[in-house]
C-alpha cells in the first residue's frame, strides 16, 4: 500500500486540513504570479503543540505531465504561546497550463490534499 492511499482530500471550504490554493483568475504564459496555500482557510485548524499543521508542499504538474515538479515547501515551527499560521506564498511563472497541487501535513490527521487548475 503505497503513500497515495493515505492522502486524504475534501472540500476546503468545510474541512480544515485541505490546503486551500489562491491564485490569479487569469495567468499569462511565462509570466510571474503569486499563488497562496492555506489551511484552515475555510475552517480555522489548531496551531497547538498537540494538533498543527507541520507542512505544506506545492507542485505543479503541467498538462500532459508524468511527474508532478516540486515549486517549494513551508514548514511552520512553532505551535503554542509563540506560532506560525499555515499559509504559504509562492511566485511562478508557468510554461503551459496544468494542475497546482498542495499537499499539507497534520500531526494527527496526516497528509491533506487540495488542487487547483492553472
Amino acid at each position: 500500500m503505497g503513500i497515495a492511499n493515505h492522502i486524504k482530500s475534501a472540500d476546503w471550504e468545510t474541512e480544515k486540513h485541505v490546503p486551500a490554493i489562491v491564485l490569479p483568475e487569469t495567468v499569462k504564459h511565462g509570466e510571474p504570479f503569486d499563488v497562496e496555500v492555506s489551511v484552515g482557510k475555510g475552517v480555522p485548524h489548531p496551531n497547538t503543540v498537540e494538533h498543527h499543521i507541520a507542512w505544506i508542499a506545492l507542485y505543479y504538474l503541467p498538462d500532459g505531465g508524468l511527474f508532478p515538479i516540486e515549486l517549494g515547501r513551508a514548514d511552520f515551527s512553532a505551535h503554542g504561546a509563540v506560532s506560525t499560521a499555515p499559509v504559504a506564498k509562492f511566485r511562478v511563472a508557468l510554461d503551459k497550463p496544468g494542475k497546482l497541487l498542495a499537499v499539507a501535513y497534520c500531526n494527527l490527521h496526516g497528509l491533506w490534499e487540495g488542487e487547483s487548475s492553472v
